[in-house]
C-alpha cells in the first residue's frame, strides 16, 4: 500500500531524516517509535504531503506520489490524524465529520455508519463545538474526521497522547477494526509502548533520523531495541 523509499529532508541546514525506507501493507499495523525529536512527525508529514523530501521516494499503492500535493493524497486515499488532533474549536462535531468530505465525490458525502459504531460519543455530541469536548472525545473526533474520506492508509501520529485510559482502550479496538473489517492500512507513531505491542503487525524503530530497528512487536521486549526507546 504504501512505500518509502531512501527518504530525506532536511529543514535549511538541519537534516530530519536520513535515508528512511519503510513500508505499510493492507490489512496490517505498522507502528514507528522513538524518543522525541528523532522525526517521526516529520516522516509522518512527509508521507502525507505536509513537508516536500529533500530526496527519495514516496508511493502509494505502486505510484510515485512526487511532489504531488497533500490534497491530492488524500483524495487517492491518504488520511491524516496529526499529532495535537487539529480539529476545528468554533465548529460543530457534525461540521468537523463534514470537513472531510473536501476530497470525496459529491455523491460519497456522508458520514459512514462504522465512524458512529466505533465513537458513539460523537453521535451524541453532533452540535456540540469541537473545542468543548475533552481532550479524548476530539481525539475520537479527530480520527471519525478521517474514516469519512473513506482511506486505505490511516496515518496516525500519537493518538494516545494525554489520553485517558478508557479513551485509550476505544481507540485500540477502532484500529483493531480497521485493520480486521475494513483491510486498511494502518501507520501509526506513538511513544505508548503498550498500545503499540498489543496492536503493532510491524515496528520500526528512529534514532536521529534513521531508521534503527524494524521488526514483530515482540521485538519490543529486547535490550537493543528498547535502549532506543528509553530516555
Amino acid at each position: 500500500m504504501l512505500e518509502v523509499s531512501n527518504a530525506t529532508l532536511h529543514y535549511g541546514a538541519a537534516q530530519a531524516l536520513r535515508g528512511v525506507s519503510l513500508t505499510a501493507q493492507a490489512g496490517k499495523i505498522t507502528c514507528v517509535l522513538g524518543r522525541n525529536g528523532v522525526g517521526k512527525t516529520s516522516l509522518m508529514r512527509s508521507i502525507v504531503g505536509h513537508h516536500r523530501l529533500t530526496s527519495g521516494s514516496v508511493a502509494f499503492e505502486g505510484k510515485a506520489l512526487g511532489r504531488s500535493a497533500a490534497y491530492d493524497r488524500a483524495r487517492s486515499g491518504i488520511a491524516f490524524v496529526p499529532q495535537g488532533r487539529e480539529i476545528f474549536p468554533l465548529l460543530t462535531v457534525k461540521e468537523n465529520l463534514e470537513s472531510g468530505f473536501a476530497s470525496l465525490k459529491r455523491a460519497d458525502r456522508n458520514v459512514p455508519g462504522h465512524v458512529f459504531e466505533l465513537f458513539p460519543v460523537l453521535r451524541q455530541m453532533l452540535s456540540r463545538r469541537g473545542g468543548d469536548l475533552s481532550g479524548g472525545q476530539q481525539q475520537q473526533l479527530a480520527i471519525g474526521r478521517a474514516l469519512v474520506m473513506r482511506p486505505k492508509l490511516l496515518v496516525l501520529d500519537e493518538p494516545t497522547e494525554g489520553i485517558q485510559p478508557s479513551i485509550i482502550k476505544d481507540i485500540g479496538r477502532a484500529i483493531h477494526y480497521l485493520r480486521d473489517q475494513a483491510g486498511i492500512a494502518v501507520l501509526l507513531v506513538e511513544q505508548y509502548l503498550d498500545f503499540c505491542r498489543e496492536l503493532a503487525d510491524e515496528v520500526y524503530v528512529m534514532d536521529r533520523g534513521q531508521i534503527v530497528h524494524t521488526g514483530p512487536a515482540e521485538d519490543l521486549d529486547r535490550p537493543h531495541v528498547r535502549k532506543f526507546l528509553t530516555v
